[in-house]
Order: structure tokens, then C-alpha cells, then sequence
């Protein structure tokens, strides 16, 4: 494997530490003997571009330095590929580095984390779930919290979790539930009245809302979350819940697994990993092991 690591940084994560967290990554690395070089894009688009590049050239690593939007692009570098990819976690959310059990505002450990399972070779096989030509590692939203996401995407104030909650309440205002078919791995197709519907090849989004609980990185399968029609009152009741994962519980969820979801209903837009795919219908299928991840191996699972 190349000696040589591209930082990928996104300088406006982490209430702009995002910077600081890739100069101390990047020492670490760099103190443990690679070639360390580092990729900031002028925007998204950019940096999507200088990712690819990056991994066309072979280089030996790509790090996502950042949150969940940075390593969303870098997802889509490294995605079905033989290039690995790091992730220093320092963002607002981090539920991608969260799910996998790395560090989290510790951009010293993230890097030796890196230089360590480079150097010795664990390099863990993770599934990542698949949208036309768009990648996530963490959940698909579609429905109340994908406008949640939205308004969310739009506030400049605050910043962390508080956000998401003030989008939260902003949305209930307007609170419906819409007709939506779902097919799971090619059965029969659902009609249902749905507040929600959450993908998740992770178990979280928001920084820490455990919407999917159950769902694993390296099982081949999406945890599947519908939340029928509710009230403003039962929604309110039910959501600090999720911040423990116990909202399944409750007789307007229901939750499945499945490899292939297809989702269509009126009005919606997809969200995932907190980026746009664009109105529904859409069909995500989660492909296993598409990505090499530099990290330990998860507990009682093989490295590749």
C-alpha cells in the first residue's frame, strides 16, 4: 500500500475546528511516517471532484476530516474501491464514525487509529447502502425528518444537536402524514400512511437519534423504521425515545430488515447521511463490504 495519505477537510465542520483537527491528524501521520497531503474543496462539488482525483492517482489512504457531509463526499470517492478510508470525526453529528466505533472530538487518536490499522493491515469491510450513484453509510430519511433535515440544512442558528431539535418543532407545526408504497427485497408492495420511514445501514442520524438501533454495518442488510400516522401530542411524547432507541416499542412503529427498499410517495425528498437524493420514488440497496474502512475489526467480526 501507498505510503502517502490525502486528508479530505472540510474547514467550516466542528464550528470551523475542522481545520485545527486535520493539522493534528495530519501530525500524527505524518510523526509516524507518511506522506501527508491535504484537500480542500471550494465547495462540495469540488471537493468531490479532488477526492476522486485523489483516489485515481493512488493514493494510499483518503481521510475524511470533518462530519457526516465531508465523509458523505468521500464516500463517494472511495465507495467499491480498493482505496480505504479514515475518518476523523469533527462535526456536528459524526453518526457514520459513531455507528463504527471510532474516535470522537479526538483528531490525535482518529489519526493514530489510522497510522496503526495502516501499518498493520486491519482494514475493516463495512457495508455502505447505495442510491443510483449516491453512497451513504448511515440512514436514509424520508418523510418528517427528511424535512426536519431540510430545515435544519437552512438554519444558520444554533449549531450541534440544538438545531435539530428547533427544526424538530418548527416542522410540527405542519405536521401530516402522506400515502407511501414500500416494497421490501422485491415482495409485495405496502401502502401505508407514514409520518416517516428510516433506512438505516447505521443506527443513527441528528448527532445521536438512534432511529434505526438495531442496524449493523456489516450484516449485508438496512434496518427498515416506519413510523405510521401520529399526533403532534404522540410524536412529542415519543421522540426524546429515540435518543435511547426504545421508540420501536411503540404500536405506530413497526421495524424490518430488508437488503432492497424501494419508497414512493408524493412530495417527499430523500435524505441521506443528511445530503439530498432528490424526490421519491427512489430504491436503496445496501451493497456489503463496499467499503475498506481503517479501523479495527468490530467485535466477533473478521477484518478483510
Amino acid at each position: 500500500m501507498s505510503g502517502d495519505i490525502t486528508l479530505l477537510i472540510n474547514p467550516a465542520a466542528g464550528k470551523g475546528t475542522a481545520a485545527r483537527a486535520g493539522l493534528r491528524a495530519a501530525r500524527v501521520l505524518r510523526d509516524a511516517g507518511f506522506l501527508v497531503r491535504s484537500v480542500v474543496g471550494l465547495d462540495a462539488p469540488d471537493a468531490a471532484r479532488r477526492a476522486r482525483a485523489a483516489v485515481a492517482q493512488g493514493t494510499g489512504a483518503l481521510v475524511a476530516v470533518g462530519g457526516d457531509g465531508v465523509v458523505s463526499v468521500a464516500l463517494g470517492a472511495v465507495a467499491d474501491t480498493a482505496t480505504p478510508l479514515g475518518i476523523v470525526a469533527a462535526g456536528t453529528g459524526n453518526d457514520t464514525a459513531r455507528a463504527c466505533g471510532l474516535p470522537l472530538g479526538d483528531p490525535a487518536a482518529a489519526g493514530a487509529v489510522i497510522a496503526r490499522t495502516l501499518k498493520a493491515g486491519e482494514i475493516r469491510r463495512v457495508d455502505l447502502g447505495r442510491v443510483g450513484e449516491t453512497w451513504f453509510g448511515g440512514v436514509l430519511a424520508a418523510g418528517f425528518d427528511s424535512r426536519v433535515t431540510d430545515r435544519g440544512n437552512r438554519m444558520r442558528w444554533p449549531r450541534g444537536g440544538l438545531r435539530y431539535d428547533l427544526a424538530v418543532m418548527a416542522e410540527l407545526a405542519g405536521l401530516r402524514a402522506v400515502p407511501c408504497r414500500i416494497r421490501l427485497d422485491g415482495g409485495e408492495w405496502r401502502e401505508i400512511a407514514v409520518t416517516l420511514v428510516a433506512v438505516g445501514n447505521g443506527p443513527s442520524y441528528g448527532g445521536g437519534l438512534r432511529m434505526c438501533p438495531g442496524a449493523r454495518t456489516d450484516d449485508g442488510l438496512f434496518d427498515v423504521t416506519v413510523v405510521g400516522e401520529v399526533s403532534r401530542t404522540t410524536l412529542l411524547r415519543v421522540y426524546p425515545r429515540v435518543y435511547r432507541g426504545t421508540h420501536l416499542a411503540h404500536p405506530a412503529v413497526s421495524a424490518h430488515r430488508a437488503a432492497r427498499v424501494e419508497l414512493d410517495a408524493p412530495g417527499v425528498t430523500g435524505y441521506a447521511d443528511g445530503e439530498p437524493l432528490g424526490p421519491l420514488p427512489l430504491t436503496a440497496t445496501c451493497v456489503p463490504g463496499a467499503l475498506r474502512l481503517l479501523a479495527p475489526p468490530a467485535p466477533g467480526v473478521p477484518g478483510a
